[in-house]
């Protein structure tokens, strides 16, 4: 048997040594663990100590199997290695919404002994990973007041959840544009509620946020639904209020589906899926109809009210499946009635008449684009899309007619004023196509407007030395206003005198290679174009949320809960940019 390192029958284990210097060949003892063995020249107790308590260092033996079992071991982890590791579990626990139980699993030591090499090595306390996540929390969020800090617009939206444990919370985000013109948004926080929600309740919740933040004198607008509460607490405060057009537009869906030919076609469609969704049984049938047809093997999918576009994908997904879910449902004992040849053609045409609203709502609640100069032009589309034709059939034309009249209503409630000035202020739409000519030159008289407003005005302030205050301001007043309108009225004609660009194109990009050019327009796109048209950003926050305060962590204290879900947003959005 061939010996491993001087001083031991094999690598990982010594030689003990005598009182008096001699070493004791017959008495051996662990390297790793320290274990003292008896040694009579065979090394297969050894190499089961090995195996059984130390496999995580790693065997090696040759092919032949003649030469002994070796094994690889490192020394215990550094404390800075320790503490290095330690606040990396805390960091992926945040950003994936990881259970802070996770740390007590037998597997996760494992799995971290495995990697570390270290056997002796133990995977932190509960308490001390949250003493960690509290200090990556007001690491990452004293970073980002710096960033507001040097930020002069900030628009935010709102919106309330309830979760699994019935606690109801407030999410805020925030959302500008960066010194090198890019579109820049985070969650601020996730605040639990006590009050009921009256207006005066949510104002002063948002409020508190602003103050929390530091930026009450930056933020510019306050998107919301539109609930009446919000609307009427946003009124209450200075900022002014963006009402939600995805909701809008799936509201008008809502009330126009009620109030057409399709609700028959559509009940009857919705117990059909029913039928395959609550019967895995039936659900394989399908699969097997969708295999002999050749047809991509897919489920159907089940409406559901709260969950936009939902109704057209279950239309959508039922209407590719039609010869599958007939042969499989010919095949099988059931009491549905299915829809006629004309509903089928009422499901077809009604997926016709949704998908732009489902265009339209997936193109205003994207988060990494300008989306506010977007919603003019986007309703536009969609009165257009609802034009009746010859070829329309009476409840097609029907559904048309109500979707635009409620359409056409809920967008008086809009903030319309802000709306246009976006629209403008995006080069490629302020041709403003999207509204009546009668309307256009009022836009741009409304922008010189704020242009002069904008215009820096001398001080009126005097020293004790000085003229008196009053005879400057008479000076001024026959000085000023001839001087601002020389100075605005060709930065208007200029900017207007620019040709639009193409709609692939991004209008910060535009406004990056032109904002000296432009140098007070761009201050104003700063400004408008930062405000999203949805609140979907705070709809995406609550999906985060709903994955920490899950059934199992209903107990989680509304501090932590806040906490876990602004390191989530805030971790993966560091990654991502």
């Amino acid at each position: 048997m061939e010996q491993g390192e001087q001083g031991g029958p094999m690598d990982g284990f010594k030689y003990k040594k005598n009182d008096d210097g001699t070493v004791n060949k017959y008495k051996v003892f662990c390297k790793i663990c320290n274990k003292e063995f008896q040694f009579h020249r065979s090394c297969s107790s050894l190499r089961y100590h090995v195996n059984a308590k130390h496999a995580f260092a790693g065997l090696s033996s040759s092919a032949s199997g003649l030469r002994q079992t070796t094994l690889d071991f490192r020394r215990p982890l550094t404390k800075s290695a320790s503490d290095n590791l330690t606040n990396t579990i805390a960091k992926w626990i945040a950003k994936d919404c990881r259970p802070i139980s996770i740390v007590e699993d037998s597997g996760f030591m494992d799995v971290l002994q495995v990697a570390s090499q270290d056997s002796s090595y133990k995977p932190p306390s509960r308490a001390k990973v949250m003493t960690k996540i509290h200090e990556l929390y007001e690491n990452e969020k004293e970073k980002r007041k710096e960033v507001l800090a040097q930020v002069n617009y900030i628009a935010l939206t709102g919106d309330h959840w309830t979760s699994v444990s019935n606690n109801n919370y407030l999410g805020v985000t925030a959302h500008y544009i960066s010194d090198t013109w890019e579109l820049k948004s985070f969650a601020l926080t996730i605040l639990k509620t006590e009050e009921r929600h009256f207006a005066e309740a949510c104002k002063e919740q948002f409020l508190s946020v602003a103050r929390k933040w530091d930026i009450e004198g930056k933020t510019t607008t306050i998107g919301t639904d539109s609930a009446c509460n919000m609307v009427a607490a946003i009124r209450l405060t200075r900022y002014e209020h963006m009402n939600c057009v995805a909701h809008m537009v799936q509201r008008s869906i809502t009330v126009s589906l009620a109030d057409s030919g399709f609700v028959n076609a559509l009940v009857k469609a919705r117990k059909v899926v029913g039928h395959f969704k609550h019967s895995p049984a039936n659900a394989a049938e399908l699969q097997a109809q969708q295999v002999s047809l050749e047809k991509k093997q897919e489920p159907l999918i089940q409406d559901v009210p709260t969950r936009w576009n939902s109704t057209l994908e279950m239309v959508k997904r039922l209407s590719s499946n039609k010869e599958a879910v007939i042969a499989a449902l010919d095949n099988q004992e059931h009491k549905l009635v299915l829809p006629t040849a004309a509903e089928w053609d009422k499901l077809q045409r009604l997926e016709t008449l949704l998908e732009p609203c489902r265009y339209v709502t997936e193109l205003l609640g994207g988060e990494a684009y300008v989306s506010c100069s977007v919603v003019l032009p986007s309703l536009c589309h969609l009165r257009l899309k609802m034009e009746a034709c010859d070829e329309d059939p009476a409840y097609v034309v029907r559904f048309k007619t109500k979707f635009k009249e409620d359409l056409a209503s809920r967008q008086e409630q809009l903030n319309n004023a802000w709306l246009q000035i976006a629209t403008v202020l995006d080069p490629c739409f302020k041709d403003l196509k999207c509204l009546p000519k009668t309307d256009r030159e009022e836009v741009w008289t409304t922008l010189e407007g704020m242009l002069q407003q904008q215009s820096p005005r001398k001080s009126s302030q005097t020293h004790d030395d000085g003229p008196p205050r009053k005879k400057i301001s008479l000076l001024q007043m026959g000085s000023d206003s001839e001087s601002e309108d020389e100075e605005v009225q060709p930065a208007i004609h200029r900017y207007r005198a620019e040709p639009t660009i193409k709609l692939e194109d991004c209008p910060l990009r535009w406004w990056a290679s032109h904002s000296g050019a432009h140098e007070k327009l761009a201050s104003l796109a700063h400004k408008y174009l930062a405000t999203p048209a949805t609140t979907v950003p705070c709809e995406r926050l609550f999906s985060v949320a709903g994955h920490i305060v899950n059934k199992k962590r209903s107990a989680l204290l509304s501090e932590n809960v806040n906490k876990l879900v602004c390191l989530s947003n805030w971790l993966k959005d560091d990654k991502a940019q």
